[in-house]
């Protein structure tokens, strides 16, 4: 999480919705960053509510308009399914060898999920116990320009982000046909990758 006293907003990192590109690019630029940890990097909205915000209100008199970027679930299940289906992660966190991304689907909506697939909830991380909306200003990660337009007129600064890392292919191969559309998948509803 990144907190600009001036332009009087936190930018929260939802997790798989390209915060790393945006913290990069303006942790220099904010006055308060919260990196490293992902604990606190990845702060949901409920804990600052409880925790953050009233030091900063407290402490120095500030409350911060909150930020967030959402991605479409599909999509962010399957930035999850190709990050921990890499080669590097190994443990309890990596996808098992032939798990599809269905069975990876099913493992996240499921009441009791395997390790591999306890990713969290967007909306959760986005809502009070109550399940309200706690962001001010809530962007689509599909929509980067309005993000960034919005960050720069706030904080009164241009700023880049590093062009999006491409992480390795997964451990699992997949056949295309129809110049680059995925095989049709008997039987089921969402094709892996």
């Amino acid at each position: 999480m990144l907190v600009f006293v001036d332009a009087n907003i936190a930018l929260f990192a939802v997790p798989k919705t390209g915060s790393t590109a945006y913290h990069l690019a303006l942790k220099s630029k904010a006055d308060i960053a919260l990196v490293g940890k992902q604990a606190l990097k990845h702060m949901p909205l409920r804990k600052y509510d409880q925790h953050f915000a009233p030091f900063l209100k407290g402490a120095y008199g500030l409350t911060p308009e909150r930020v967030a970027v959402m991605r479409h679930p599909v999509e962010q299940i399957r930035s999850w399914y190709k990050y921990r289906s890499r080669d590097k992660v190994r443990g309890a966190n990596a996808v098992p060898e032939g798990m599809s991304f269905d069975d990876f689907v099913a493992e996240v909506i499921s009441r009791n999920p395997a390790p591999c697939a306890k990713v969290g909830s967007q909306f959760t991380f986005l809502t009070n116990d109550a399940g309200e909306l706690r962001t001010d200003h809530l962007f689509a990660y599909e929509r980067p320009v309005q993000l960034i337009r919005f960050l720069q007129n706030r904080i009164g600064k241009p700023f880049e982000t590093q062009k999006k890392k491409r992480l390795p292919p997964p451990r699992r191969t997949v056949e295309f046909r129809d110049g680059g559309r995925p095989a049709r998948c008997p039987g089921r509803r969402i094709c892996p990758l």
